[in-house]
């Protein structure tokens, strides 16, 4: 069955959306944004209808599923009117501002029994799903270690919504990019974090000649409820790195390691020492890789496959099957349960027992 899908917001990341989409096998309607003007352009961009604004194409009948790809400040007035008008929804993250935010959102749309998907992408690489493969299989992990680096604020003078709270909210480093790197750590170790101390820096007082409240850089250290200790690091000021997401799991036996950057490759350490192996080779031995994996040895897969595989599993959900490891607003909740325990820790300088919070499947409606 293929579903009708419309795009609030239309930059970036829209197109990200509007591939993947399409990608699935199904039909792209229509986008909006703030204006008329930006609606049509947007629309022409993605080859799509404009509409005249997000609350038109959200109450459109010709619209099943509602992406909502805008600041975060403005995703509690879409996902609501998108909820109470029975669509089903993927929000990009964070889901709210803050944890209550999330949270009554999440409580929404359970209560208006929509399904609904939020991006944590990166468990979509085949590498990503071999890793969690093995670690369930194998001796208990010890150490994890991580990082998610970014440059584009190396310059003072850069400057975007993100950088302003009342638009993105108190955080900006941690609930953009951080939240990411920890969903990746806690999809592949099957573990929660259950503690966390973070220190945060704000690399320049100004932007621009505007006061900047927001992060951006945060180390953490944390520890899981499966007695797993780890080192976090989450940066927008590290001139080289674009989007350099790695995680390092090592385990009584091995040593697992997976870097965004190059996502084709998993590495495994023993003592003997460093071996690389392949996507779709012998080596990766798990359905669940396979089942993330469309192209032969030697074709890489790469970001957009990613979210290709992510809204793919999406509509299937939308759909009425179910889906194994799909991100929900359940995960938006728990991102937004990290978030608040970093800046608590920050603001205190001390350890902070993260929230408790539903896992996905817990919140599917």
């Amino acid at each position: 069955m293929s579903l009708r899908a419309g795009i609030v917001g239309g930059g970036m990341i829209a197109a990200v959306h509007a591939a993947a989409i399409r990608a699935a096998g199904h039909e792209l309607v229509g986008v909006a944004t703030r204006s008329s003007s930006g609606s049509e352009a947007a629309a022409g961009r993605l080859r799509a209808r404009p509409f005249r604004d997000a609350y038109e194409l959200i109450d459109s009948g010709e619209v099943d599923v509602v992406h909502v790809c805008t600041p975060n400040g403005s995703h509690a007035a879409y996902v609501t009117r998108a909820a109470h008008a029975g669509k089903k929804i993927v929000c990009e993250k964070p889901l709210g501002v803050d944890l209550v935010e999330a949270q009554q959102l999440n409580d929404l749309a359970v209560s208006a029994r929509v399904p609904t998907a939020v991006p944590f992408v990166y468990r979509y690489y085949a590498a990503a799903r071999e890793m969690r493969a093995r670690l369930a299989a194998g001796p208990r992990p010890l150490l994890v270690r991580g990082s998610y680096l970014q440059d584009w604020l190396v310059d003072s003078q850069e400057w975007n919504w993100r950088v302003n709270d009342t638009q993105g909210g108190a955080s900006r480093a941690f609930a953009d990019i951080g939240v990411h790197l920890c969903d990746f750590v806690e999809f592949v170790t099957g573990d929660r974090i259950s503690r966390l101390v973070a220190n945060t820096v704000r690399a320049y007082p100004e932007r621009n000649g505007a006061p900047v409240r927001t992060e951006d850089i945060v180390s953490l250290l944390v520890q899981t409820d499966g007695g797993v200790t780890g080192t976090l690091t989450v940066s927008q000021v590290s001139h080289g790195h674009k989007n350099h997401l790695f995680v390092s799991v090592d385990t009584e036996a091995a040593s697992y390691g997976f870097d965004q950057e190059d996502p084709e490759k998993l590495t495994v350490g023993t003592a003997a020492g460093i071996t690389t192996e392949h996507r779709a080779t012998a080596a990766f031995e798990s359905a669940d890789a396979a089942h993330v994996s469309f192209l032969p040895a030697g074709h890489p897969q790469g970001y957009q496959d990613a979210f290709n595989a992510f809204i793919r599993d999406a509509y299937t959900s939308f759909e009425g099957l179910e889906v194994e490891a799909l991100p929900n607003f359940a995960d938006g909740v728990r991102a937004a349960c990290l978030t608040e325990a970093v800046l608590e820790s920050a603001k205190i300088g001390a350890w902070v027992d993260v929230a408790r919070s539903p896992r996905a499947t817990e919140a599917v409606a």
